[in-house]
């Protein structure tokens, strides 16, 4: 009887679960592919919109339809002159021969919502880029067209409806590539090892790795090679951060990013990059593929301070001294300078970096504001400005940074 009823309780316990079963995947969702979604026309489409004396123009629009359930979605606005969106911006900058030519370009706006203020200054540049209007050749009107793309998480790319503004009234922008993308080294043995992740921390727990002169940079988006060298002890771990203030996994870097290096292992938990030798150590980043080298190298010249002299200043080596980034055995340094004209090149006027207050080891370039200094190098050509200046006496690399 016991087995009986043990039987029974057990065929009982095995209905219930597979109903339950049942039930949660009745209740569970799919993810449907939307076609489209709408993006509201609004009220001041046919009005004039003045991007020179306006901050943000506002949009509102529904939310792709996903299976009939909300889904967290990222939207961004393409805009275009002709109302063709076949080739962006950055397919035809791509293009080394000049031959691609825009149709649309991809505002840099991103919104979590479905409503959101696109910064008028993004569409001035946007148009410009597009147009390529000479300085005094901009029109007084010109129409434009935009439409939304929403991107969500195991959905392909969803484009709303295209509406047209007609008289957007646009104004002159200087169009420049974009910014190089910098990112930060931080660990137990990186500056004064606190792991401190604050944009206040740069200099002292976070050092940034420079941009190689000798690569090639995205001009869209600011991807390329950054590298940095310099002292590293056994038994130490860093990573790599993006964005000072954040931990974000789509802003860091790791030993699950590192290709083709020796001598390095990785903590279990935090995936940190690990040091088993003593040494020093140059660190080379591909921010474009989110790949890390490390590769030992020798090294032996440490230096007390490094000071800017120039024409600036009147050439003394024992001033205008930079601040080293914290911890032992400094090779990377940091300052704000401003200067307040252009170096004049028939002059031979310029700046340079030199060690310990003389002249015996000093580096020097003719590239500005980036490049590789050498021994007893030409005079950095310096422009007239406010700058943020980083400098690896280790790799001569310096980077002046406009403020």
């Amino acid at each position: 009887m016991k087995k009986i009823m043990k039987s029974t309780l057990l065929l009982l316990g095995a209905l219930v679960m597979f109903t339950a079963c049942s039930d949660d995947r009745d209740s569970n969702p799919t993810l449907v592919q939307p076609d489209s979604f709408v993006l509201n026309a609004p009220a001041f489409a046919t009005s004039d919109i003045d991007l020179a004396s306006s901050t943000a123009i506002p949009f509102t629009w529904s939310q792709p339809d996903y299976g009939g359930f909300p889904v967290a979605a990222e939207y961004q606005f393409q805009i275009s002159t002709t109302g063709n969106f076949t080739t962006s911006v950055e397919e035809a900058i791509a293009d080394e021969t000049g031959e691609t030519v825009a149709d649309y370009a991809l505002l840099e706006d991103v919104f979590t919502e479905c409503k959101g203020g696109i910064l008028a200054a993004h569409i001035a540049k946007a148009l410009q880029q597009l147009e390529k209007w000479p300085e005094g050749e901009v029109p007084a009107s010109q129409v434009v067209y935009l439409r939304a793309v929403a991107k969500a998480i195991g959905a392909q790319p969803v484009y709303s409806n295209v509406i047209k503004l007609d008289n957007v009234i646009p104004y002159y922008v200087e169009l420049k590539d974009a910014p190089i993308v910098l990112w930060y080294l931080i660990g137990n043995c990186i500056g004064d090892g606190s792991w401190g992740n604050s944009p206040d921390n740069v200099g002292t727990a976070l050092i940034p790795l420079l941009p190689d002169p000798n690569a090639e940079f995205n001009k869209v988006d600011g991807t390329g090679i950054i590298v940095y060298a310099g002292y590293f002890p056994a038994g130490g771990q860093f990573k790599l951060v993006k964005v000072p203030g954040s931990w974000d996994d789509d802003k860091q870097m790791n030993f699950t990013h590192v290709k083709g290096s020796d001598g390095i292992v990785s903590d279990e938990e935090n995936h940190n990059i690990g040091i088993l030798n003593e040494g020093y150590y140059k660190i080379i980043v591909n921010t474009e593929k989110n790949e890390i080298e490390v590769t030992a190298i020798e090294s032996s010249d440490e230096y007390g301070t490094i000071s800017m002299p120039g024409t600036y200043q009147g050439w003394n080596p024992a001033e205008n001294y930079m601040t080293p980034m914290a911890g032992a055995r400094v090779s990377e340094w940091m300052a704000t300078i401003t200067f307040d004209a252009d170096a004049n090149v028939d002059a031979d006027e310029g700046m340079k970096f030199a060690a310990d207050g003389a002249w015996d080891t000093n580096w020097g370039a003719e590239a500005f504001p980036l490049g590789i200094g050498t021994q007893g190098g030409k005079n950095i050509r310096y422009k007239k400005g406010t700058y943020t200046v980083f400098f690896n006496d280790i790799l001569g690399i310096y980077y002046f940074i406009e403020q």
